[in-house]
């Protein structure tokens, strides 16, 4: 299929993981895409991936200043777009007690605050039918323990997709999330835990889950195409869960 021939989609946190997969998803079905990330040498390699057309901007997600910036450039290469995954964002766990004010702070910062910002500042380059589909987490619905301020920051998404749907859909924009499960991605080393801890974290979390595994960056990325193509038109402020049936239980 070439659902994406001559259109344009950004994916936020571009370079890795679930982002990386939805870009390259995205270029296979003929859209020219444009990755952000923050490791310029990972940037590059990514954007290697996507085609000659692709564009790799470094930008670090989290202030309105770089939301902002990431605007201006995209404004300055003549670009405007047809889908938009906001995908950049951070998972640190901990315990009630262990959070400080820096782990909340760079938390919603990244996840909710960056989100925001960067989409106002999207909105003057986005065409008519525009998608936006947010990167949602099932953590925010199933209170796993040490998940407190990520689960409260997905929860926060959550609720903006609707509320944005709500204030956009007049301008022809379509605002979805997709909350995945647990998804072998390079964020799970990134939790802020010694490895014993995040290996038997891993084991107890994959144990949770009816499919008894977890996730493909590439199951995930199937939802984020399909909620920005045509196909789709009717489904607005609407969150799929792709979790292997874990939040069921």
């Amino acid at each position: 299929m070439n659902r994406f021939e001559g259109k344009t989609v950004l994916v936020t946190g571009g370079n890795s993981g679930i982002g990386l997969a939805a870009a390259q998803a995205f270029a296979r079905e003929g859209a020219r895409v444009v990755i952000t990330g923050r490791d310029a040498a990972a940037l590059e390699t990514a954007r290697a991936t996507l085609g000659s057309k692709a564009l790799a901007i470094r930008n670090e997600t989290g202030t309105v200043q770089a939301a902002r910036d990431l605007a201006r450039q995209l404004s300055e290469e003549g670009i405007r777009l047809d889908a938009v995954f906001i995908n950049a964002g951070v998972a640190k766990f901990a315990a009630l007690p262990e959070v400080d004010e820096t782990l909340w702070d760079a938390t919603f910062n990244a996840n909710v605050k960056g989100a925001y910002f960067q989409i106002q500042a999207l909105l003057p380059l986005l065409n008519q039918g525009t998608s936006i589909v947010l990167n949602g987490s099932i953590n925010a619905r199933i209170g796993m323990p040490m998940s407190s301020v990520y689960a409260a920051s997905k929860a926060a998404l959550i609720s903006l997709a609707k509320t944005l749907s709500g204030e956009l859909v007049g301008s022809g924009i379509r605002v979805n999330v997709v909350s995945p499960g647990p998804v072998t991605t390079p964020l799970y080393g990134k939790l802020g835990m010694d490895a014993e801890t995040l290996s038997a974290t891993a084991a107890q979390i994959q144990n949770q889950v009816p499919l008894g595994r977890f996730g493909l960056p590439e199951e995930i990325a199937s939802t984020v195409l399909h909620l920005s193509a045509p196909e789709s038109a009717f489904i607005v402020g609407t969150e799929i869960i792709a979790d292997g049936g874990m939040s069921q239980l």
